[in-house]
Parts: structure tokens; C-alpha cells; sequence
């Protein structure tokens, strides 16, 4: 592990994209990477375990998280509060980790604004037809939701622009190679290259060949 600062991955997608399961698959791949576990009103869902998929508190703990200034960025979406540890942020980074913030695009704003060298990923489905289809076959969801997720979704889309990389999931296994790529690229670049390989560089370029 590298003693150098991490980098800050942002990944934002409408729901239903695939997001989840292509960070899921991309942790498996690079054990230097870590992902941010946000703090959520919402209520558990049966496939969930708290402090895995989130940190589940109640909304007036959330508030006094709030008020207190512990979040690095909040939201609301659909009526539930989200937000993310600036403290873990900080710490993991400083600790030389890399982060994966799985986020929407207003809290990717709010990110930026604090850091700004933050990487962002943007993740699209094949086409509006699929993602459909995904909406539509989520069991625990009820069609009201749904169609405010589609609703969301177009809205979601329009922010594109604003981020670094953009992705098609249309194959899980194709998008994470994609993923894992735009990580090590990342490490790659001679900003970072001239900090992590300083001692090799000077070395060679002291030494009579």
C-alpha cells in the first residue's frame, strides 16, 4: 500500500443502472480500494445488513449528525436522507486508501466543491428500454416509486457532462474492466507517477548507465 494520498472515485448513475453490483465487483478487483458506506433514514430491506449497504440510523439521529457538520455531502431522495463521513473520508484517504463514493449527482456536486480532484464516473444503462425493464422487475418497489425513478432517471442523465468518464453497462463483465481501468489509469498519471516513484526516478537519474 502506498503511504501517498488515495484518489476519490465518484460513481453516479440513474437507478437501476447496475451501479451497485458493478461496485461490488470492481472492490473484488483492487484491494486498495475502499468504498464509503453513507448513512441513510431509510428503512432496511430484507437483502440488506447494516454498516454493508448502509449505516442505518434513525432521521432525527441523521439530523443531529447533520447539525453537527459530519457530513461531507447530504441528500434527499424519495423522501430518506443520505450522507457521507467526512471524518472516514479524510482519515481513509490520508491513510493512502482509494475511495468509492456510490453517490447521485447532487452530492457528486457537493464532493467537488470540497475535492475538487475528485474522479467522476458516470454510469448509463444500454438504452431507456432497459432500464425500464430493470425498474419495472424490482420486487420491492411499488410502481408510484417506480415511475418516480424514471422520472429521476432523465433528470439523473442530463449531468452527464460534468463528469470525467462515462460507462455503458451493458455487459457486468466488460463495464468493470472499464472501471478497473479508469482506477489504474488514474495511478498513472505523471502527477502522481513523479510523488509515488520519486526514489526511482532520482535513482536513475543519478546513476552512471
Amino acid at each position: 500500500m502506498t503511504t501517498n494520498t488515495g484518489c476519490l472515485f465518484i460513481i453516479s448513475a440513474p437507478s437501476g443502472t447496475g451501479k451497485t453490483s458493478l461496485v461490488r465487483a470492481l472492490l473484488k478487483t483492487d484491494v486498495n480500494l475502499k468504498l464509503s458506506i453513507s448513512h441513510t433514514s431509510r428503512p432496511l430491506r430484507s437483502d440488506e445488513v447494516d454498516g454493508r449497504d448502509y449505516h442505518f440510523v434513525s432521521e432525527e439521529i441523521f439530523k443531529q449528525k447533520l447539525l453537527r457538520g459530519e457530513f461531507l455531502e447530504s441528500a434527499e431522495v424519495y423522501g430518506n436522507l443520505y450522507g457521507t463521513s467526512q471524518t472516514w473520508i479524510n482519515e481513509t484517504m490520508a491513510a493512502g486508501y482509494d475511495i468509492l463514493l456510490e453517490i447521485d449527482c447532487q452530492g457528486a456536486t457537493q464532493v467537488r466543491k470540497i475535492y475538487p480532484q475528485a474522479i467522476g464516473i458516470f454510469i448509463l444503462p444500454p438504452s431507456s428500454e432497459t432500464l425500464a425493464t430493470r425498474l419495472k422487475t424490482r420486487a420491492q418497489d411499488e410502481s408510484t416509486v417506480i415511475e418516480k425513478r424514471l422520472a429521476a432517471a432523465r433528470e439523473e442523465v442530463s449531468h452527464v457532462c460534468e463528469f470525467d468518464y462515462v460507462i455503458i453497462n451493458n455487459k457486468l463483465e466488460e463495464a468493470v474492466n472499464d472501471l478497473t481501468c479508469i482506477v489504474r489509469s488514474e495511478h498513472l498519471k505523471k502527477e502522481r507517477q513523479l510523488v509515488d516513484q520519486h526514489a526511482l526516478i532520482t535513482q536513475l537519474e543519478s546513476t552512471d548507465l
